[in-house]
């Protein structure tokens, strides 16, 4: 007889549970946290910076196959931004990696890109829109070539 009741749900949903048992069976459950403002940064910053590294890229090779007076001037400094990003991308994943958060591109529409995370158990999704990833990308640009010019003249300062 207990066969019959086994796997059929009968007797599954027939039991009695008692309001201690099910706290402490639903306190047994890992609780899931949501990101907090600082791992959302660090997921944004994992979305943006790829793409800041391949436009910085692209430029550098548009700028070699120019016929600029100072294209060896613009080549290297876009190489040394590259290669200041492409740590940064690096440091990115690891970072991610470290805390157990999983970043998905879910889908996108003429506006919107839609991304799916998992961080720590807890699965969300969240948008951003192009807009949004375009002032992102001209910022971070902006930030990277006002460091480097600030790492220039610093060098220049010192050899004085």
């Amino acid at each position: 007889m207990s066969k019959k009741l086994q796997g059929n749900g009968l007797w599954e949903s027939s039991r009695m549970m008692l309001p201690q048992h099910k706290e402490q069976s639903m306190s047994a459950l890992p609780q899931t946290a949501p990101p907090t403002k600082k791992e959302f940064e660090m997921m944004r910053k994992s979305i943006i910076l790829p793409v800041v590294l391949k436009i910085v890229e692209k430029k550098s090779v548009e700028v070699e196959m120019s016929s600029q007076t100072l294209k060896p001037l613009y080549s290297a400094a876009a190489k040394v931004l590259a290669n200041t990003i492409r740590a940064d991308v690096q440091q990115s994943k690891k970072d991610l990696v470290e805390r157990n958060i999983r970043v998905f591109e879910d889908g996108k529409d003429d506006s919107v890109l839609y991304y799916r995370y998992i961080c720590r158990g807890h699965e969300d999704r969240f948008m951003m829109t192009k807009d949004f990833m375009r002032d992102e990308i001209s910022m971070q640009i902006g930030v990277y070539a006002k460091n480097l010019i600030a790492a220039l003249q610093k060098l220049v300062k010192n050899n004085r």
